[in-house]
């Protein structure tokens, strides 16, 4: 099953802390707040969950699948993101259950 953002709402929401549209502002704005860092170039860190970053790749070669000719894949920039210890550590402990 898959989490989305209308989920992660509507958990924020269950809390009874916010109305539903305080949640949905709230998760927009952290959402957002989070994109427009990587955007700039800054590493996201939460503490307990994880780190996302943003890498350079540089060109490098690959082929086209269906008709196998070779091409040359240009640089990029992706996000990737590294789980903190504690939240490893809890994945760990639902297999070891």
């Amino acid at each position: 099953m898959t989490l989305t953002k209308a989920d992660i709402v509507a958990k924020v929401y269950a809390q009874g802390r916010l109305s539903k549209a305080e949640a949905t502002q709230a998760v927009e704005r952290t959402l957002e707040l989070i994109k427009q860092a990587l955007v700039d170039g800054q590493e996201v860190l939460i503490s307990g969950f994880g780190k996302w970053s943003v890498r350079d790749k540089s060109e490098r070669r690959g082929r086209n699948p269906q008709t196998g000719e070779p091409l040359v894949l240009p640089a990029r920039r992706v996000v990737s993101f590294r789980p903190s210890r504690v939240l490893k550590a809890k994945i760990q402990a639902t297999i070891e259950q």
